[in-house]
């Protein structure tokens, strides 16, 4: 057991983590582009932080979270999620005080709680931008820009946008009269999940994954026909912001999302690129978190994406990512001596830039050759007495077999012309 990595969690060795680190770069350049800044939050924070901020009534504070007590007996939580850790710091360090909007844009682990599959771990990592200090609609817009020029980065597929509103305090309170009207009759029905959701946030109900459920809300009260005006209007001017910018997009007033925290604007970026339909990217706009977390009344919005199950989607559309560079020159040594010539050696050419390798386990000369071809390098280097005492050093070009005599002291200058051709 000890050998073995918990269940739902998954190690990243060098073979793969090549990828991670360009997505991760590529994410941040865009977001850089975008004028969002980079915020790091801890790994954990107070309990209160997602049962205030995600939502009571959702399933990561029901059923997923890793909360435990620490030495001093507060509850604590391995954080499930990136927008309220977010909040907390906006607040804590009076974010609020400076020129508004704020844009922060965060790369962390999240942890839940949930039964392992293709692409959804215990143990994850999130992309995520938040928005703050703004209630103009050019903001969702603008974050839904961001995501939609990411994911055509990482050239995925049969990629769709889809749109909704999820109204407001006010326009929301006639809708869950509605909901629960209607759902009254198919209450029995109803799984022990959606029988709790009833009560305390029945729009949640139409979120559920469970086939008779969704069955049961196939023809329930939409949230779009309830919009009050003010919510209807930002509606509108989101559609009209997306359409000036030329993105696509669909109207699905059957998006709810999956946190409390969402008011009006609601989004997935959607695929079927695996076979069955996925949501790659989520997001929204919340303008009473900040307030509800213990802020001033500040609205915000933003989204959140699995870099696990984007990295898979990736291997699926094929999206070329670059591998890292091969070994450029591997020293081969004879001898106690040309070994220290060979450590100096390799010392400089690191210094200037080229990657270089040397044997590390005294293997013969041959053992040596042998290694640098596993390992793909694309020059040897063989050093012995004689080069030492000559400065001629004598470098074979591994796929070619080719070999070289060259002046130690034009060395560098030689890799360096080889490694921009």
């Amino acid at each position: 057991m000890l050998t073995n990595a918990p269940k739902g969690t998954k190690d990243v060795l060098p073979k793969e983590s090549y990828k991670w680190q360009y997505v991760e770069n590529e994410f941040a350049k865009i977001c850089d582009l975008y004028g969002f800044g980079e915020i790091r939050t801890p790994v954990f924070e107070h309990t209160d932080l997602f049962v205030r901020g995600v939502g009571d009534t959702t399933d990561i504070v029901n059923k997923e979270m890793y909360t435990f007590n620490d030495m001093g007996n507060r509850s604590i939580t391995l954080k499930p999620e990136g927008t309220s850790p977010a909040v907390r710091a906006f607040i804590e360090h009076k974010q609020y005080a400076e020129i508004q909007p704020t844009k922060y844009y965060y790369n962390t682990p999240c942890f839940r709680y949930e039964k392992p599959q293709s692409g959804r771990l215990r143990a994850f990592h999130q992309f995520g931008i938040e928005v703050f200090g703004t209630d103009d609609m050019m903001a969702d817009a603008e974050v839904i820009a961001l995501a939609n020029d990411f994911l055509h980065k990482m050239q995925i597929k049969d990629v769709e946008l889809r749109i909704n509103s999820v109204g407001c305090p006010k326009c929301r309170s006639l809708h869950r009269e509605a909901l629960k009207d209607f759902l009254a009759p198919r209450y029995d029905n109803l799984c022990e999940t959606c029988k709790t959701r009833y009560e305390k946030n029945p729009m949640r109900i139409l979120d559920c994954k469970s086939p008779v459920c969704k069955e049961l809300v196939a023809e329930a009260p939409l949230m779009i026909d309830y919009l009050c005006d003010d919510c209807k209007n930002a509606f509108e001017e989101l559609k009209q912001n997306l359409d000036a910018m030329e993105i696509e997009f669909t109207v699905d007033p059957k998006i709810v999302r999956g946190l409390d925290y969402y008011t009006k604007t609601a989004f997935e970026f959607v695929t079927t690129s695996l076979g069955a339909q996925g949501t790659i990217c989520g997001g929204g706009r919340y303008d009473h978190l900040i307030e509800e977390i213990g802020g001033p009344p500040i609205p915000g919005v933003g989204f959140g994406l699995g870099i696990e199950r984007l990295l898979m989607l990736m291997e699926y559309c094929n999206t070329e990512i670059k591998e890292p560079d091969a070994i450029e020159a591997f020293i081969v040594y004879i001898g106690d001596e040309s070994k220290k010539y060979s450590l100096g050696l390799l010392n400089k050419l690191r210094k200037e830039g080229i990657k270089a390798e040397m044997d590390t386990l005294a293997r013969n000369v041959k053992g040596q050759f042998k290694y640098a071809g596993r390992i793909g390098a694309k020059y040897t280097l063989v050093i012995g007495d004689d080069e030492i005492a000559t400065g001629e050093l004598s470098i074979k070009e591994m796929a070619t077999s080719e070999q070289t005599k060259i002046n130690a002291d034009r060395l560098i200058e030689f890799l360096k012309s080889k490694k921009e051709q």
